[in-house]
């Protein structure tokens, strides 16, 4: 049985209010739309997960509410600007065969290309723009056995794309 990763990065935040500590930073309005945005991607798509695991930041809970999933997150705390081990280790933990993460530049950006066999053929994909969505499965039975390289790539999405822009 193979498993599944989807990586999220959180949707778009805000920057309104000076000195507001990071962690704390909300959605803005573009990041609200773009979280339903992919929520209905996600259902549409038939990339429904069974575990959630999401970093603590406001910003990453709020994505995973808009998605509007029927699961309730794993917050984690190891998460918030997690690098790609701690993110290898965390999806090792998994007990999910479809796995949602939702996390934070540059580690979820470095993660994404890093677990790939290949990389994706997507402009967007490098970079990883806020709310970017990569779906990928691996021939592995056990979470525990996942190594770097060993993901294939499914899918890969921009929040722009769902909104009908370039770019």
């Amino acid at each position: 049985m193979t498993k599944t990763l989807i990586l999220m990065r959180h949707a778009k935040s805000s920057w309104a209010t000076p000195g507001m500590e990071d962690h704390k930073r909300p959605l803005n309005d573009r990041g609200v739309i773009s979280a339903r945005l992919l929520g209905d991607w996600l259902r549409a798509n038939d990339y429904l997960p069974d575990e959630i695991l999401c970093s603590s930041a406001v910003r990453t809970q709020q994505t995973c509410d808009g998605l509007n999933l029927e699961i309730a997150p794993r917050v984690m705390d190891s998460l918030y600007h997690a690098g790609i081990e701690t993110m290898l280790s965390s999806l090792r933990k998994a007990k999910g065969d479809t796995v949602l993460m939702i996390g934070h530049n540059p580690g979820i950006a470095g993660f994404a290309e890093m677990i790939l066999s290949d990389p994706v053929d997507h402009p967007r994909f490098d970079d990883y723009p806020t709310g970017a969505t990569l779906v990928a499965d691996f021939p592995d039975n056990f979470w525990a056995s996942v190594t770097f390289g060993s993901g294939e790539a499914v899918d890969f999405v921009v929040p722009r794309e769902l909104m009908g822009e370039t770019g």
